[in-house]
């Protein structure tokens, strides 16, 4: 890593002090490397008999395995083809990355593994996360992994098995009476309070850099290439931002030419504020009024990168289409009966969306298309449409 840089201007601040947000904007920072550098050292087939965790590429990541990093398995999902739900959906063919096979059960494992690591390298002892719940539970494992000590402050309707993980992990969960809003309000509070560090989304640089990895692991796993679509689930939008991001560096590292895939947002009816400012062709993404979903990972009314998010959909040609909480239950279902993999609510979101959006003539017959199942079912029992 050579400097971090302003998403908004672009210009450099140091990477070896503890940062935030940049200096300059006040935006979401990113990691930067000397990919010229990096190139003839890191190409897909120096990859071969490397471990299979995210840390296979270490190369444009903020730390490694030589640093503080900690790996409890993180990275390195499967990629599986689903020709039975393609033909469900309208499409030529259909990949599932399956992040619920993550330590944790979804995709927030990649995001805290490698901030933590950074962070403690960095100084940090202790941190407060508003979370919806999986970010909290991957906070709290990394957390533990890594000796720091971990506040979590979630909504009162959190998902119970998630509240139990993050309590078996050691972390101290603090409820809070509101949604994630109030939640973040809470952490920042007790974090200025008490001199933790403030550990939220887009609001420090390295949760970026570890949820990027599943865009080289798709690229990897496909030999090379892109799909034709990603939909991908986004609440707080750092995952998406992170894909984007790492289409780029693997174009500057020869891994791609300059194609992209179409990047899909797909967000809950009940609160979609992306969604909503992309067919309003806005610039900025303004807060969502009350949310009405059971999908905790697509609850997020504020998103502090939304213009960053507003632009992936524009640059690439994108889309972004809002799922009614039955069609994301009922495709739940459809999934799991065609694929044998149990998705949480986001991952039948991507699956409703994808015939959505075949149905509105946005996706064609001819395409194919990766669905991200963000998190595993299994963190999600119990929890009914709203």
């Amino acid at each position: 890593m050579s400097h971090l840089e302003c998403s908004n201007c672009g210009q450099s601040q140091s990477s070896e002090v503890l940062a935030t947000v940049s200096v300059c904007c006040g935006k979401p920072l990113f990691a930067r490397y000397d990919l010229e550098e990096i190139r003839p050292r890191f190409q897909p087939t120096d990859l071969v008999g490397r471990r299979s965790d995210l840390w296979r590429y270490a190369e444009v990541l903020p730390t490694g395995p030589t640093g503080s990093a900690i790996s409890l398995g993180e990275g390195f999902t499967p990629l599986l083809e689903a020709p039975s739900l393609a033909a469900r959906v309208g499409v030529r063919r259909v990949w599932i990355k399956n992040e619920g096979q993550n330590p944790t059960g979804s995709f927030k494992d990649r995001g805290a593994s490698v901030a933590l690591a950074r962070a403690r390298e960095l100084g940090v002892r202790e941190l407060a996360i508003p979370s919806s719940g999986n970010a909290g539970a991957a906070a709290a494992a990394y957390g533990a992994a890594l000796g720091i000590r971990v506040h979590v402050f979630v909504p009162m309707d959190a998902a119970p098995i998630i509240r139990e993980q993050i309590l078996a992990f050691g972390a101290d969960l603090c409820h809070v009476d509101g949604s994630l809003i109030e939640c973040g309000a809470a952490a920042r509070e007790a974090a200025e309070r008490n001199g933790w560090f403030f550990y939220a989304t887009l609001r420090e640089p390295y949760r970026v850099e570890g949820k990027k990895t599943m865009a080289y692991e798709v690229v990897e796993q496909l030999g090379c290439r892109v799909p034709d679509a990603i939909l991908y689930p986004t609440g707080g939008t750092t995952g998406f931002i992170a894909l984007w991001k790492a289409f780029a560096e693997m174009e500057r590292l020869g891994w791609i030419g300059a194609e992209r895939p179409r990047m899909i947002s797909v967000q809950a009816e009940g609160c979609a504020p992306v969604v909503r400012a992309w067919e309003q062709g806005a610039e900025t993404v303004e807060p969502w009024g009350e949310v009405r979903t059971y999908a905790s990972g697509l609850s997020a009314p504020t998103v502090f990168g939304g213009s960053l998010t507003l632009r992936v959909l524009r640059e690439s040609d994108g889309a972004g289409v809002a799922v009614p909480d039955a069609a994301m239950a009922d495709w739940v279902q459809v999934v799991g009966r065609e694929t044998g993999i149990f998705v949480s609510p986001e991952g039948g979101a991507v699956a409703a969306g994808t015939r959505m959006l075949r149905e509105r003539g946005l996706l064609s017959e001819d395409d194919e298309v990766v669905l991200f199942a963000t998190a595993s079912g299994l963190k999600y029992v119990g929890r009914k449409p709203r």
